[in-house]
């Protein structure tokens, strides 16, 4: 058979990622946050794309209307509950035809005292209430003009202050700070005692051991048996009392007295000057219950920027550009990327809507019940009924939060693994078993502490297949101690 070259015609798809596509994917995976950075870069970089209130035009009257009914939908009673459930479902499901008038009035986030989210009335600027910051630096820097030092040594404590973490820790040894200045260490540690001294005490320790130390030393109460309790911590953390009441030589009420002083301490002295500011997380989604039994899913509307497309202005550079080539370019340019990012934002919009809604659907039994009721959950779970790509739903549901009347979730948290069930039935929630076994370890008491092995036999009680390992993995996750430890808990509980 001889070879020879040929031309062949073959017809194929693919999928071709443009710089718009791109623009999309990355809008739906940012937070409110990122969201609302971008879109301020885009205001500044592009001329035709103007921030809007949603009815300065006729754009922006489309777009208003658009996401008016894009931001609501409501969780009926009447629609068939999720499939598979082997719980006492509740009587809630979603229903896409209902309106924004099934929705009800004004919302009232007020009675939901655990999220502290909203009050009752009035609108709260957590810039204007927010107290002026100090940093640890300045705070220290303040004190240190008092200490009256030489100028050289001025140098070096700015230095060493410098090197304070937002703890208030130095995490340099002396002589690695002898080192990197070219000083003596003696020099070194007369400063660092100096420096010691400013408020709030503790400061300049370079570990905990040594912050406690020093407060307590204030305080006059750092004795022989003290110092002997700071340089064995680790048994303190783990609780084992007979061991410190044997190695520090005193009794328990006495050590019970010593554990009290040091609880009283501070064990991060610059956390109150570090600089940085809780930040205040701005739920995406809001679900509260209708009066008819169901739930209303709403966007918050404060966390959708509003940018419209000045075709005024567009039409008028159209006209002016004339025979300039590269100005009209330009500007087609300008208005092909607002126009998409008008679009992707509204698009963006309408999936968090559709994800969100799906989500209510399949914990229903959450929302109405609790944790206890929670289902296994996987993203394409929701991804089929949606008719959208699983890595679609994973950003979508990536950094979005939700408010609801049990709580501020992020939207990832209702996305949970399947423990078996014994009886062969539907699995249980990942989640809801770690409440089960949090609950199981709340309700000891001393002489019913609960090892491993007893709370996977409690758990197979309720019908739930798990493991030992699988108990401990959870119980560590939490950050509860073994059922050895908490034996002492109880035993030298002070």
């Amino acid at each position: 058979m001889a070879l020879a070259p040929k031309l062949q015609a073959r017809q194929s798809q693919q999928l071709a990622m443009t710089p718009q596509l791109r623009q999309a994917i990355q809008l739906l995976q940012y937070s409110n946050i990122e969201l609302a950075e971008f879109v301020e870069e885009q205001l500044e970089s592009n001329p035709l794309l103007e921030r809007g209130t949603g009815d300065e035009n006729r754009r922006g009257e489309q777009i208003a209307n658009t996401l008016k009914d894009a931001m609501r939908a409501t969780v009926d009673k009447d629609a068939p509950a999720a499939a598979g459930s082997d719980l006492d479902a509740p009587d809630h499901a979603v229903n896409p035809d209902s309106t924004a008038a099934d929705v009800g009035g004004s919302v009232d986030w007020s009675r939901n005292d655990k999220s502290g989210s909203f009050s009752g009335g009035g609108e709260y600027d957590a810039a204007e209430n927010a107290a002026a910051e100090v940093s640890l630096a300045d705070h220290v820097t303040a004190q240190r003009a008092l200490l009256r030092l030489e100028p050289r040594d001025v140098l070096i404590a700015d230095y060493m202050i410098g090197q304070l973490d937002e703890a208030g820790y130095l995490r340099m040894s002396v002589e690695e700070i002898a080192e990197n200045l070219g000083v003596g260490t003696a020099r070194i540690s007369s400063l660092l005692t100096q420096l010691q001294t400013c408020e709030p005490t503790g400061l300049f320790a370079r570990d905990l051991s040594e912050c406690l130390a020093l407060q307590l030393r204030e305080q006059e109460a750092l004795d022989a048996p003290m110092q002997v309790l700071l340089g064995n911590l680790e048994l303190l953390a783990k609780h084992d009392l007979s061991k410190l009441m044997k190695i520090c030589d005193v009794g328990r009420d006495r050590m019970s007295a010593m554990i009290a002083r040091i609880r009283d301490c501070a064990p991060k002295p610059g956390a109150e000057y570090s600089g940085t500011t809780a930040q205040v997380v701005e739920p995406d989604v809001f679900i509260r219950e209708t009066p008819n039994g169901g739930w209303a899913v709403e966007l918050n509307a404060d966390t959708l920027p509003r940018v419209l497309v000045n075709n005024r202005y567009y039409n008028e550079i159209q006209k002016v550009g004339g025979k300039d080539e590269t100005a009209r370019e330009f500007i087609s340019e300008c208005h092909q990327s607002a126009s998409w990012l008008v679009k992707s934002l509204d698009q963006r919009a309408r999936t968090i809507l559709k994800v969100t809604s799906e989500i209510v659907k399949q914990q229903d039994a959450f929302f109405a019940y609790g944790v206890d009721h929670m289902r296994p959950l996987k993203l394409k779970d929701v991804a089929d009924v949606i008719d959208m790509h699983e890595s679609t739903v994973s950003r979508v549901t990536s950094n979005k939060f939700m408010h609801t009347s049990r709580g501020l979730f992020e939207l990832k948290y209702f996305f949970t693994a399947s423990i078996p069930s014994l009886d062969g039935g539907e699995g249980h929630s990942a989640e809801a078993v770690r409440n089960k076994i949090k609950i199981l370890i709340s309700e000891e008491t001393e002489k019913s502490v609960k090892s491993d092995d007893k709370l996977v036999k409690l758990l197979r009680g309720e019908g739930i297949d798990i493991a030992r390992r699988t108990v401990a993995k959870y119980r560590e996750s939490m950050g509860i101690p073994s059922s050895v430890e908490r034996r002492r808990i109880f035993k030298y509980a002070v």
